[in-house]
This record gives C-alpha cells, structure tokens and sequence, in this order.
C-alpha cells in the first residue's frame, strides 16, 4: 500500500535543502522550509524564485506560495507526511534531529535523510519508527539532477519505500532503490573511485589537475552523459575490457586511505570554492561561471532526454 503525501517539511534550507523544497513545491505540494535563523530562510526563498526565474517556471509566484518558512521545528514539522532532513552530513547532529522529530510527527509521517554516504540503520537508532525511515539521496543541484537515490535500512518498510519511490515519481525524478545499504550507496562509491585514481595520477606525477579534467570533460565524460558504465561496456565488448583490465588493474590505485592531497588541502584551508582556493583558485567571478556552465549543460541534457532538443 502506498501512502498519500501532500505535505512534506525540509529541515535545512542550505545548497539542498533549498533545491529540494523548490521541486516538491513546483509538483504541487505543500511545502515547509526549516533552518535556525530566518536570514537563511529568506536567503532560500531568494533562491529558489532566482531558480525559477532561470527554469522559466511561469508560475513562480504559486510555487513560492505553496512554501512557507519557519525557524521552529514543532511548527514546521507537526503537519508533514514526509520530512526530508538535508542538515550538515554529522551522525550524532543527524540522530539528535529524528529523536526530536520523532517526538514532534504523527504517527504516519515518514522520515528520509538527504545524507550522501550515512547508512540509514545508523539514524534509525534514534527513532522509534525504524520501518518508516530511509535515505533519498538527491544529486546537486536537485532541480536539475534527475537521480534520487532510495537506501532503505534492515527495518524500512516496504510501505515506506513504495511510497517515497512513488512521489519521486509524481514529482519527476529518476529514483533507484539499493537492495542493501552500503556506505555511499552507488553514485558516491563510483565517485570516489574515480576521485582516488584522477589523486593518483597528480600525486604520482602524471598529469596535472587542469589535465585530468580536460581529458574527463573531453572523453568519458561526454560519454556517461549517454550511456551507463554497463551499456559501454557492453558497446565495446567483454573481451576489450578483459584485455584492459589485464594491462591497467594491476597498476590501478588501490588505497584505503585519505589522498594526501586532499589532506594537505584541507589542513591549508584550501578547501574550494567556498575558501576561494582548492585545486585551482576561485574569485567568484570565475565560480559562477562554473556553476551556470554545468546548470547550462544539465539543462541541455534534460532537454534532450525529454525530446524537446
């Protein structure tokens, strides 16, 4: 059986939260924005009409309307069929709030986190309704990546998983459901795989950064926008890929710790475009062409997927 949602609470109005707010409330729901001060809230709300405005939503001004904002808890989560929780990725920050939740929400209301590598079994602890918790990792940014990852603990329901793989449905997303948690679930895993050999190249005196990314944004990159790993695999032939394997994986990175350079960054305070220094140097100038050169190229990408390019 699934369940019917008309109200969901987003709890954190951040880089996701915001996002993922703006696309439950352009579906047609009824949405509830949280964060602790209301500088944050307006400074969402500022954003998500900018986004819109970018989407070219002509009914922005209903959107907006279907969101309210609120910096208590109790008032912006005591109605909610669903509540997505989008705060800082901090285990112990992440259990406190579904402990409070779980005192605060019907009985009905199902509790997802946005958490992009935190198991659900380990925030289900908290609650006293493990059946009705579970992860929907979304992608940034949310309105304009498709994917939502479904990771359901030993104790989800199959109710609760039905339900939310329905709404992200209705609402247009592409949701997967992972048949057992894993630390990352499967877009991150691959992501770090792929991160920790790109280190090793630059570590090991290879390429530099600037040429990695040429050669990713030049070639699988442009690929992986088409097709999956497995459709390539398949596109080129097992017997290519034994071949490869047999020349390339034995000199594969295969370490289980921390880059050094990612290390070294942090200890710097080097830490991207936030600190306007990571691997390359940021003036906000050059970080906002980044972001509207990948919104440009995700909007392109969904605009041929959905036959209007």
């Amino acid at each position: 059986m699934v369940q019917e949602i008309r109200r969901v609470a987003v709890i954190g109005a951040g880089l996701m939260g915001h996002g993922i707010a703006q696309e439950m409330a352009t579906a047609g729901l009824k949405v509830a924005l949280h964060d602790v001060s209301q500088e944050r809230l307006d400074a969402a709300r500022a954003n998500i009409g900018r986004n819109l405005g970018t989407l070219g939503v002509r009914d922005a001004a209903a959107v907006l309307a279907r969101t309210r904002t609120g910096t208590m808890l109790r008032e912006v989560a005591e109605d909610a069929d669903l509540v997505i929780e989008a705060i800082s990725e901090d285990l112990e920050a992440k259990r406190k709030l579904f402990a409070e939740l779980d005192g605060i929400c019907p009985p009905r209301t199902i509790f997802a986190s946005n958490s992009s590598s935190l198991m659900p079994s380990r925030m289900a602890a908290a609650v006293k309704r493990p059946d009705r918790l579970l992860v929907a990792h979304y992608f940034n940014p949310p309105y304009l990546v498709p994917l939502v990852e479904i990771v359901r603990g030993p104790e989800t329901s199959d109710e609760t998983v039905a339900t939310v793989h329905a709404l992200m449905l209705r609402i247009g997303k592409t949701p997967v459901v992972l048949r057992k948690e894993v630390p990352g679930f499967i877009a991150n895993r691959i992501q770090a795989a792929l991160s920790r050999e790109c280190l090793s190249l630059v570590e090991r005196g290879i390429a530099t950064p600037e040429e990695v990314d040429a050669v990713v944004r030049g070639s699988i990159g442009r690929r992986l926008a088409a097709a999956g790993p497995f459709e390539i695999f398949d596109a080129a032939g097992a017997d290519v890929w034994q071949s490869i394997g047999k020349q390339v994986l034995p000199d594969i990175d295969a370490s289980r710790e921390v880059s050094p350079l990612v290390n070294g960054l942090v200890e710097r305070g080097e830490l991207g475009i936030k600190s306007g220094k990571g691997f390359y140097e940021w003036t906000p100038q050059r970080a906002q062409e980044l972001r509207e050169r990948m919104a440009r190229a995700l909007r392109e990408i969904r605009g041929w997927e959905e036959g209007k390019l």
